[in-house]
């Protein structure tokens, strides 16, 4: 058993101060407020680790490198296929081992990784069908983070579209195919949980979704949901419904789908998802980036639907800045203030069972010691109540983090990745150089 003394920790109940929180093969044994400084000393505000719900690891190479041409989500998408045409094996698993530790270091302790980055440029196969599934795995063991592997189907360019160029290494054939590749894939380690994903209603045809649906029953499934109007629009010229009544209709809503976006939404999609139990995942800080829109979020939460946060496309990687958006978007939408009660935003912020991690988000005996601490002194936070750490700190303000018990961030340094911010400079100047 190990023990840490938490000068403050963000307990169910609220902030405690002096807690032993003792940990024993991964996970919490023991909560003990107001006890003397012993064992490892934690300074600061101690809080259940982040869930990273929503992650695109190859999108980090296009951080600041899209901003040249204005231009919309169209054009960025095109940039992006570029982008993707140029990764490997090798090279995505040098590339996500250097995205997972920023993660870490910004206090995620679990991550999503909507992956439809399957085969060779072409659509040629690799020898091993599942190889940049594998360089995952193998990335977010490197960085010490949980994975959720969401294995994406993605079988046409659009509406009655083929897949053309570079969308051509992200397609199986037909979901069949899609489910046969992904049940030969066996990842080993605790860290990581098979799940699946449907691109959105405009890359995965309708009669193929219950095929997905079945693969997935009892894992997470995620799925982009009403991102932009023209997913909409397109979706009603094509099937006479919207995006949410077309997945209602094919049996993949359900309390293990999460909807990443949820951006454009009626208030019968509103009750759809309610009524199944679905998710709804936003990522503000790509949604601004990219000109999404303001989701609903409220309206969400108030019909029932449990909100989880992603960084996405990690324009940034804050999970305080995500966070914080949550309320600070419906402000703007809004015109009123105090949207999101803070129990709410931590919720939110430590959704792990959106990604099939059950038993994570809480410090109390019986949760995965998953743990991070922020610094309360620094020039950011310094002043401010603990229980508006979500208002006043950045990511430059995690100092330590646990996951399963393990140390894998120290006095802000990675201990497992050495020079996080070097590999990635490396990585990315080789893929568009």
């Amino acid at each position: 058993m190990t023990s840490y003394w938490c000068e403050q920790a963000w307990l169910p109940g609220g902030v405690a101060s002096g807690v032993r929180v003792d940990i024993a093969e991964g996970r919490i044994t023991g909560v003990s407020p107001d006890q003397p400084r012993t064992g490892t000393v934690l300074s600061g505000l101690t809080m259940p680790g982040f869930a990273n719900a929503h992650s695109h690891a190859f999108h980090r190479a296009l951080r600041g490198r899209t901003h040249g041409e204005q231009g919309t989500f169209w054009t960025w998408r095109e940039r992006m296929y570029a982008l993707a045409g140029r990764l490997d094996p090798d090279s995505y698993h040098r590339l996500a081992r250097g995205v997972y530790a920023e993660l870490v270091l910004a206090g995620y302790t679990s991550v999503g990784e909507f992956h439809y980055l399957h085969h060779a440029p072409g659509g040629a196969r690799y020898a091993d069908e599942n190889a940049m599934s594998a360089a995952l795995v193998a990335a977010a063991a490197d960085a010490g983070i949980r994975l959720t592997l969401l294995d994406t189907c993605y079988l046409s360019g659009g509406f009655g579209k083929e897949l053309a160029g570079p969308q051509l290494r992200f397609g199986d054939g037909d979901a069949q195919a899609w489910a046969e590749r992904v049940s030969a894939f066996r990842p080993e380690g605790g860290h990581v949980v098979l799940g699946a994903a449907v691109h959105s209603v405009r890359a995965v045809p309708e009669h193929e979704l219950p095929v997905v649906a079945a693969w997935a029953r009892g894992r997470p499934l995620h799925v982009h949901l009403s991102e932009q109007r023209a997913e909409n629009t397109d979706c009603a010229a094509a099937s006479g419904r919207t995006p949410s009544a077309l997945l209602a209709d094919a049996g993949v809503l359900g309390p293990r789908t999460v909807a990443v976006h949820a951006t454009h939404l009626t208030g019968a999609d509103i009750s759809a998802l309610a009524g199944a139990g679905t998710w709804a995942c936003f990522c503000p800080t790509t949604e601004r980036d990219l000109g999404d829109g303001i989701g609903p979020a409220r309206a969400l939460a108030d019909a029932g639907v449990r909100l989880c946060l992603g960084s996405d496309s990690h324009a940034v990687v804050d999970a305080f800045e995500e966070t914080r958006a949550l309320e600070l978007d419906e402000r703007l939408a809004s015109q009123q203030r105090g949207r999101f009660a803070v129990t709410e935003l931590r919720a939110a912020a430590t959704g792990h069972a959106a990604l099939g991690w059950d038993g994570a988000g809480a410090i109390e005996p019986g949760a995965h010691a998953d743990l991070v601490t922020v610094d309360l002194g620094s020039v950011r936070t310094a002043g401010s109540a603990p229980d508006g750490v979500f208002y006043a700190a950045s990511a430059a303000d995690v100092t330590d983090v646990l996951v399963a018990g393990r140390r894998v961030v120290r006095d802000r340094a990675h201990v497992l990745v050495d020079r996080p911010h070097q590999l990635l400079a490396t990585e990315i100047g080789r893929l568009w150089s």
